[in-house]
This record gives C-alpha cells, sequence and structure tokens, in this order.
C-alpha cells in the first residue's frame, strides 16, 4: 500500500482523534458525563461504535473507554527513514476515525441543537440533515433489499463546475444510487451547487446533503453498519460479520473531489475496512492491487466525464438502468420528487380536476401494440397553470394473462410515472393526482409520454404475461367521465373477489423471500388474508408474481396437512419455510404472536407486541416516533424483530393485516388489541370499525388507548378497565 496515503491517513487519524478529545473535555466540563447522547431517533445508539465494539454509547461519560480504544488502534506517524508494511495500521488509523468522528458528531447534537436539520429534506433554515433516524432508515432499507437502490456513493468535496456538479448527481441518480453528501471544496459544497442548479435534494430524490465537515461521512458509514444489524442479523461487536457482509451486500465507495487533506485520507481508510475503495479527481498515489476491495483501493486523476463509470467499475456494482424514449431522465431516483407550486406547468386530478387511470385486459385482436393516443388538449395547447381532467387507460392482451393480474399491473402506474424527472403522481384509481413541471416541459414532456412509459416499462417488467399494450389518454371531461363510470364498475368487482377469498378456500400459498439477501433465514408467507408485513405484496401479488418469474422469490406453497387450524400451521408451510430457511426456522405459525411467530426482515409497517399486565396487544407503526407501553419506541422494538429471528411476543405486521380475520386468532384476535397510535387509530378506523362490528364489540374502536390516552402500561391498564375492553376477561396470553 502507497507509504504517502498511509503517511497521511495516519496523520490525519491523529488530528481527527486529537480534535474529538479536545472537544470532549470542553463537552464533559460543561455538561457533565451524565449528559445523554446519541443520534436523533435510533435504537443502534452510535452506530460504528455499536456495530463494531458492540458498545452501547449512552452518556458522555460512556466516551472515555472509546477514546481509549482510539488511542490503542492509532498507530506511531509514519517515519520517512523506516519503510514497514503499513496497510493494517492505516486500516486501524481509519477504524479509530470514525470511532472519533461518531463521538465528535453526537457532541455536536449536544452542544449545537438545531444544527442539523433532522428531517427528510432541507428546510428554509438548514441545508444539512444529519444522521439518518431509524425511520428514514428503515423507509430506505427496503430499497436496498429490492434492488432498486444498488448502493451509494460517499462525496467528500464538489466540482467547482455547478453544471459538472449536476451533471455527476443526475448520472449517480439515473443509475439508482443513493448519494450522500460531505464537507466542501474550496469552500463550496456539492449540496450549494446542486441548489444553485435547482436540483431537488434531500432523501427524497436520494440526494442526501449529511454534514458541511468531514466528520459526517461517519454518517454513511454509520447507514451501512445498521443495514447488516437491521437486515442481515449481524449482531453489535460481530466486527467481521459487520465489515465482510458490507463488502459483499452493501456497494458503496467514495468519490473525492479536489485536494486531498489528510483527514480525507484518513476517511478513505477507514471506508476501506469495509470494502469501499476511494476514486478521486486529483494527483494523489494509486492503490490498485486488490486486497480488501473487491478490485483496486484508490484510483486517482479522474475526469470528471469518467468519474462516475469508473467508481461503479471499480467497486464492481451491477447497475441496471431502465431506458424509456422519453425527454427527461428516468429512474426510481427521481419518484420522490415533487413539483411545488412555482415549478407548477399543469396538473390533472387531486380533487382538482377529475382523474382516473384503469388496466383492463383485452383480446389479442384487439390491442395494437405501441399503439399511444391522447383524445383532448395536449400539454403544449394549454398554458402553465392550468387544470385539466385525465383519465388513463391502459389496454393489455397476453396469452398468460388472467384478469386478476389487472390491478398489479395498475398499481405500477404511480412508481412507473413518478420514476420520471420533472413529474409527480400521487394516489390511485380514481383519486390519482398527476403533475408536471415547467422543466419537464420545457424539455419536452407530453401526456403521451406516460403511456410511452407505461408501454416501456410493463413490457420490461410482465413480459411474461404481458404481449401487447396500448394506452388511451383522455384530457375531455365527457371522455373522462365515461372512464370513471367504467373504472369504478371493474374496481367493485376486483374488490368484490378479493374479499371473498379466504385462507381455507386457497389451498395454495406463497412464499416472499426477496429480503433473504439482508436477512437470510427470513421467509414471509403470504395468505389470502394476511399481506405480507410490509403491505406490499398481497397473495394475488405473488401468485402473478410466480406467473412472470417462475423462479423468483415468490414460489408456491401447497399448505398440505393441516396441524393446527388456531395457530394457522400446515405441514406443507413448515416444510418449506425450513428448507428456505436453511434449516433455522422449523414451524411457523400464521396467526399467532406467541407460538412460532413468523420472521422478519426489517421492512414491516408496524410491530405487535404483548403487554402482560393488560392482557393485551399493543401495535405501533413506524411513522410514529414516540414512546410506546412497552417502554420502547419502534426503532428500539425493530432491532427486536427483524434480522430473520424468531422472537416469541414480537411480531412485524401490516396495517392491512390488523384487519382480518385471522389477525393474532390464536390469542384472541382483534379484540386483543389495546393500544395504538393515534394516526394509525386513524388511518384503518374504516376497516377496523368493521371488523369490530364483526366480532360483535362495534364500541372497540373507543376502547383501544392511543397515545393521548397514554404511553405506559399502567395508563393503559387504567383506560382499557373504564372502558370495559374484552381483553381484560378473555383467558391469560401467557
Amino acid at each position: 500500500m502507497s507509504k504517502i496515503i498511509c503517511s497521511a491517513a495516519i496523520r490525519g487519524a491523529h488530528k481527527i482523534v486529537d480534535k474529538a478529545e479536545e472537544k470532549y473535555e470542553k463537552v464533559l466540563k460543561q455538561f457533565g458525563p451524565e449528559q445523554k447522547v446519541g443520534f436523533p431517533n435510533t435504537g443502534y445508539y452510535l452506530p460504528v461504535i455499536y456495530s463494531i465494539l458492540g458498545a452501547p454509547v449512552e452518556k458522555l461519560g460512556d466516551m472515555k473507554e472509546i477514546f481509549q480504544e482510539c488511542r490503542k488502534l492509532l498507530p506511531a506517524p509514519v517515519s520517512d527513514h523506516v519503510w514497514l508494511p503499513y496497510l493494517a495500521p492505516a486500516l486501524d488509523a481509519g477504524m479509530a476515525t470514525f470511532f472519533a468522528e461518531e463521538m465528535h458528531e453526537a457532541m455536536r447534537y449536544v452542544e449545537k441543537p438545531g444544527f442539523y436539520s433532522e428531517t427528510e429534506d432541507p428546510t428554509d433554515d438548514c441545508l444539512w440533515l444529519g444522521a439518518a433516524d431509524d425511520v428514514v432508515f428503515r423507509k430506505r432499507g427496503v430499497e436496498f433489499v429490492d434492488g432498486t437502490a444498488p448502493g451509494f456513493a460517499a462525496i467528500l468535496g464538489t466540482p467547482s463546475d455547478p453544471e459538472m456538479a449536476e451533471k455527476i448527481a443526475l448520472e449517480l441518480q439515473q443509475k439508482n444510487l443513493y448519494v450522500f453528501m460531505h464537507d466542501q471544496t474550496d469552500g463550496i459544497s456539492m449540496p450549494d451547487q446542486l441548489t444553485k442548479q435547482n436540483v431537488q435534494i434531500g432523501w427524497s430524490t436520494r440526494l442526501v446533503p449529511f454534514g458541511p465537515t468531514y466528520t459526517s461521512a461517519v454518517f454513511a458509514m454509520g447507514f451501512a453498519c445498521r443495514v447488516a444489524l437491521a437486515f442481515g442479523g449481524i449482531k453489535p461487536g460481530d466486527f467481521k460479520g459487520n465489515l465482510i457482509y458490507n463488502k459483499d451486500r452493501t456497494f458503496a465507495f467514495v468519490i473525492a473531489f479536489g485536494p486531498v487533506s489528510d483527514e480525507w485520507y484518513a476517511n478513505a481508510a477507514g471506508a476501506i475496512n469495509w470494502g469501499f475503495p476511494t476514486i478521486s479527481d486529483w494527483d494523489i498515489p494509486s492503490i490498485l492491487p486488490t486486497g480488501i476491495c473487491t478490485y483496486e483501493h484508490v484510483v486517482s486523476q479522474v475526469p470528471h466525464d469518467e468519474i462516475v463509470q469508473k467508481a461503479i467499475e471499480v467497486r464492481g456494482l451491477k447497475v441496471s438502468v431502465s431506458r424509456i424514449d422519453i425527454p427527461v431522465p428516468y429512474g426510481p431516483a427521481f419518484e420522490g420528487e415533487r413539483v411545488r407550486k412555482d415549478d407548477l406547468y399543469i396538473e390533472c386530478g387531486g380533487g382538482r380536476s377529475l382523474g382516473v387511470e384503469v388496466l383492463v385486459s383485452r383480446e389479442m385482436d384487439e390491442v395494437q401494440d405501441g399503439l399511444v393516443t391522447v383524445v383532448g388538449p395536449e400539454i403544449t395547447d394549454v398554458e402553465k397553470g392550468s387544470k385539466l381532467p385525465l383519465a388513463v387507460l391502459a389496454e393489455v392482451a397476453g396469452r398468460q394473462m388472467q384478469s386478476d393480474f389487472e390491478p398489479i399491473l395498475e398499481r405500477q402506474f404511480h412508481h412507473l410515472i413518478n420514476y420520471a424527472q420533472g413529474v409527480m403522481h400521487i394516489g390511485q384509481r380514481n383519486i390519482m393526482w398527476f403533475r408536471a413541471g415547467k422543466s419537464a416541459v420545457e424539455k419536452g414532456f407530453r401526456f403521451e409520454h406516460i403511456g410511452r412509459i407505461i408501454h416501456g416499462k410493463l413490457h420490461q417488467d410482465f413480459g411474461a404475461i404481458v404481449d401487447k399494450i396500448q394506452v388511451k389518454i383522455y384530457t375531455e371531461e365527457a371522455r373522462v367521465e365515461e372512464v370513471i363510470d367504467m373504472a369504478k364498475a371493474l374496481y367493485a368487482a376486483r374488490d368484490e373477489r378479493l374479499g371473498t377469498m379466504t385462507d381455507e378456500s386457497e389451498e395454495i400459498f406463497y412464499s416472499c423471500t426477496l429480503c433473504q439477501s439482508f436477512a437470510p433465514s427470513h421467509v414471509c408467507v403470504i395468505t389470502p388474508e394476511r399481506v405480507g408485513m410490509c403491505g406490499a405484496y398481497n397473495w394475488l401479488d405473488g401468485k402473478a408474481s410466480f406467473e412472470i418469474n417462475p423462479t423468483g422469490p415468490n414460489q408456491p406453497i401447497v399448505k398440505g396437512e393441516l396441524i393446527d387450524a388456531d395457530l394457522g400451521q400446515w405441514k406443507g408451510i413448515n416444510d418449506f419455510v425450513n428448507k428456505a430457511s436453511r434449516g433455522k426456522v422449523e414451524r411457523v405459525s400464521a396467526y399467532s404472536l406467541m407460538v412460532d411467530p413468523m420472521t422478519a426482515c426489517g421492512c414491516f409497517e408496524c410491530i405487535a407486541t404483548l403487554l402482560p399486565i393488560c392482557n393485551g396487544i399493543m401495535i405501533v407503526n413506524r411513522d410514529y416516533m414516540g414512546m410506546t407501553p412497552a417502554g420502547m419506541k419502534f426503532t428500539t422494538l425493530a432491532g427486536m424483530v427483524g434480522g430473520g429471528q424468531v422472537t416469541p411476543g414480537f411480531l412485524g405486521v401490516s396495517k392491512h393485516y390488523i384487519c382480518s380475520r385471522k389477525f393474532m386468532k390464536a390469542e384472541g384476535g382483534l379484540k386483543r388489541v389495546v393500544w395504538m397510535p393515534k394516526i394509525l387509530k386513524e388511518e384503518i378506523r374504516d376497516r377496523l370499525q368493521k371488523r369490530a362490528e364483526e366480532e360483535n364489540t362495534p364500541d372497540l374502536f373507543e376502547m383501544i388507548a392511543d397515545d393521548e390516552v397514554g404511553i405506559t402500561e399502567d395508563e393503559v391498564l387504567r383506560y382499557i378497565k373504564d372502558k370495559g375492553h374484552p381483553a381484560l376477561s378473555m383467558e391469560k396470553v401467557m
């Protein structure tokens, strides 16, 4: 390994540890050793330290031992006159760097509250987001699991040319990568350059401004460490497992712009521990032999117009890029964009005008593949700020196409349209809302391109069942009303079909092992009455997925012999799960919290857990950030449920499953629920009320406590006693 790089990395590590210790003495004197420290709303403490050392840093006083560990790791500065192997000492220096930076940033939260926005996107007052909390992390974790985000680029500094900065960011987005931005070059940061170009930044567009100094690079490393903990089942303190997991599964790299300081060298050395190489535009030594990283460790003097491709090549990333013939960039990275009022050119639906989208299957001779027609005014026919009614009617034909697949294909419209830069799509069916921004229209985006997107992507993603696709787009009110009337009748028929399916009526369930890349022992079993815990896959989705990809993650499972109807156990299901989990899970109950509960990856919408004093169950959704009667926040509970582990008394569930007739059947079902956050309770109010009436407990909605009633088990107990909740008279759950 280059002596120049190692010398600089070790010097930089000494500077960083010294700087953090100086801050520590100052902050310790001001706040005392009992002062709580940590990053906002996370159950992973300081995640790099927690992952590598297994040490939960909760108070300022806890940092003393970590600084001692830093000093043990720091090698002596390199002598000009002695030549030694430098790789191992440089890697140790890099690890000490991240420990020190993590403590430095934690102390910044204590010293300067409000320094970071602590939001998903920058605010008017604050450009820098700071560490990702666990709500953001788990929300984005789904994308790392399902492959829509193959990795991330950690950016240090920025190109001096704002247009080049925008071009590089756009290229990374088009390759579906997250972009974590840190520090500055000559006083200018990458987020500064992007905002000058009117580029939206934040988690919603995958352009994440973590922090204005090099110490914020530790936020990117903490994100990677949490991936291993939350989705890979790696235990805190298993440093080898964490490093290997990230090298093999979390594809990341560093891109450094401009002169490389000793501190940047130290951060680069730290990243190499995880197998993350560094690519630079500056004249520095290269480290080309393989070893820790998959290929090269450091590659230098890369031209800006080649730097993204070189980084992908060096890291060994396999990137799938969607190419659709439209005039704007296209890909998942643009899905979270918002078209705001100031940038609005046209909007349709969303209560502003009539709007509907529907997909129907036709006979082969009724569909002309690739035909896209627009009946009514095009975008260019109206002035900016206009509103138009909009109906999108997709007609498909295929030898393997079935009517059951229609809603699955139709549901794709939302994200497929959102993948186009500069447009926004919200909702579905006849509550859809579409917006196109000025920038997209200036580049040539038209209603016609909605049809081009649907045609191209349905062929790409569902070619196994769809042979021909034509799209009709209407912007005349009378024609839109006709489509709405037709669509409503179709929606009603679909809902009736889904509503009549039961677990007893079907002999085949479907597996989902999509998350096994992160949680190898996790197997989700999807039944007609139990939607996948992520909320994204129901039984019909599993069926469609198998038809489309017979060797994919959704496999049919013959139930076989019934073992226990209340638990929801069948011999065929147990045999399949045992094999698919590689023997880690022998049995699974589809309907029980306490006996052989289903495993989870970490992508669940909600967590259900026992409240023993209340003889009931509480449910908390990931959007709720407060304390729960279990004495833990969602983020802490999630650490006990995810990673493919079986934990009786803890279960990941979807919002839809809560109101299923099979929900916790073994424990008494919905009548056992005694607490959930107000936001969740209101979201499922109508379905919950309907189920309560079916259970002959019409007042159950009011009997269930929420966070406005209390957040301790004693408060919940007082409330449910006052209301006469049925859980109090049910058989003891433990």
